[in-house]
């Protein structure tokens, strides 16, 4: 696979996670620490989105199937894109209407929320379907590599601008941080995509299903089922703090908006060190052992987090920082790698839309989990750290037992599943027929 492919795939990537970073990076902590809100009202809203998840199979399946003006994923991600920028350009908005008036703030924060949710959905599983057409099993780790390395720089450089344009912070300065960043995403995906597909697709005549019948093909293979509830746990852990942790800075050590928002440059740069070494690594030890080191790395993170609140010391936040931005770049990009190795041939939107399913749910999950837990920890204790360091705690123990499930998960045996369970589902519907 050309590099030049493969640097627009990674521009498509980047594009959709940079329209992430205002909202997890800086929307929240304002949402939670500025304005005053609840943080089980900010976990809702930003989790909201991932509602929508079950939508990544049917697109995956319904992609797979039926082209759009010759091109198999490019329409579907166009789509995604212009729902990502549009709902994360009005979430500022959002935010200041529903502080300022719950009643006509909400249907705006919903509409927001919303519309970069489905964006996201949408988006993600015809990128990562995309990036399996064009790579072929050979090239995988290479391509998610660096498709990973660009999504790193441009967060971390999304970061560091975003601080820098909210020093000092002010309403206006919001506003223009989001519109420009947005823009920036927008153009960035849309130049990656133009003419990345080739235009011809054809529809796989006799290979459509019904989407209970997809579901019924994944839920019939167990190393499915298993790689699928991994997945969640794995993501539970890695993504779930996302909401919490500049609020948990701010609100446990003091630190201002500019220097928070400045933290997911310090985790990325980590990431992007961990990514240099991935490929090597998974060389050397295989997918699944790279993603173990990883899940070792990021949990020892996650438990020195804990600890800096615990002890309130601050001084050992910002390594901890470092050990779990390392451990979750090894992680993403081997579990990613391994991901795509968990499809098969004509069943490849369908397969990815069911992990991409796995990842919004665990962001659903963990996000909830971590605004409900913090609130009524933090109510029952009377203490500011006490909610905080229990979300990590509880993350660390997602993530090791996302650990245990890995050693039971292998592609061969989830490929022989899935060939014989569309054999079984092919013969059901030549019966049904007859």
């Amino acid at each position: 696979m050309p590099l030049t492919k493969i640097l627009r795939l990674g521009l498509i990537h980047a594009a959709v996670a940079i329209t992430l970073v205002p909202i997890n990076s800086t929307l929240n902590r304002i949402m939670i620490s500025e304005l005053g809100m609840a943080a089980t009202l900010v976990a809702v809203l930003v989790s909201l989105p991932y509602c929508f998840s079950p939508i990544q199979v049917w697109i995956g399946n319904y992609s797979d199937h039926h082209p759009l003006f010759g091109y198999r994923r490019t329409p579907y991600i166009a789509l995604g894109l212009l729902l990502c920028a549009g709902g994360a350009a009005l979430a500022p908005s959002a935010a200041f209407a529903l502080a300022a008036n719950p009643w006509p703030g909400l249907p705006i924060s919903l509409l927001a929320f919303g519309a970069w949710g489905m964006g996201f959905n949408v988006a993600t599983v015809a990128y990562l379907s995309l990036a399996t057409d064009l790579a072929g099993e050979e090239h995988r780790a290479r391509t998610v590599g660096i498709m990973w390395f660009i999504l790193i720089v441009s967060v971390i450089v999304a970061g560091i601008s975003i601080g820098r344009a909210l020093q000092p912070y002010s309403p206006a300065a919001l506003y223009r941080a989001f519109y420009i960043t947005c823009g920036i995403a927008l153009a960035l995906g849309l130049g990656g995509l133009i003419g990345l597909e080739r235009r011809g697709a054809t529809a796989l005549i006799g290979e459509r299903r019904s989407f209970p019948a997809v579901l019924r093909t994944l839920g019939g293979n167990r190393q499915a089922r298993l790689f699928f509830i991994y997945l969640v746990l794995l993501l539970i852990a890695l993504l779930g703090q996302d909401l919490l942790l500049e609020p948990f800075a701010a609100d446990v050590f003091g630190v201002p908006v500019r220097q928070t928002t400045e933290y997911t440059s310090i985790w990325g740069t980590a990431l992007l060190v961990a990514l240099l070494i991935t490929s090597p690594l998974t060389r050397r030890i295989g997918k699944p052992g790279a993603a173990l080191v990883g899940g070792l790395f990021a949990g020892a993170g996650l438990l020195v987090i804990a600890l800096s609140g615990i002890l309130h010391l601050k001084l050992i936040f910002i390594p901890a920082l470092v050990i779990f931005g390392f451990g979750s770049g090894i992680s993403t990009a081997a579990n990613l790698a391994l991901m795509l190795d968990m499809t098969m041939a004509g069943q490849v939107g369908v397969f990815l839309g069911a992990w991409g399913m796995a990842d919004a749910l665990a962001r659903l999950i963990g996000t909830l989990l971590s605004g409900i837990v913090r609130d009524s920890v933090n109510a029952l204790t009377k203490t500011v750290a006490s909610g905080y360091v229990t979300v990590f705690l509880i993350e660390a123990l997602a993530l090791a037992l996302s650990l245990v499930l890995l050693r039971r998960i292998s592609v061969a045996r989830f490929r022989t599943d899935a060939t014989t369970v569309s054999e079984l589902a092919a013969l059901i519907g030549d019966a049904q027929s007859g």
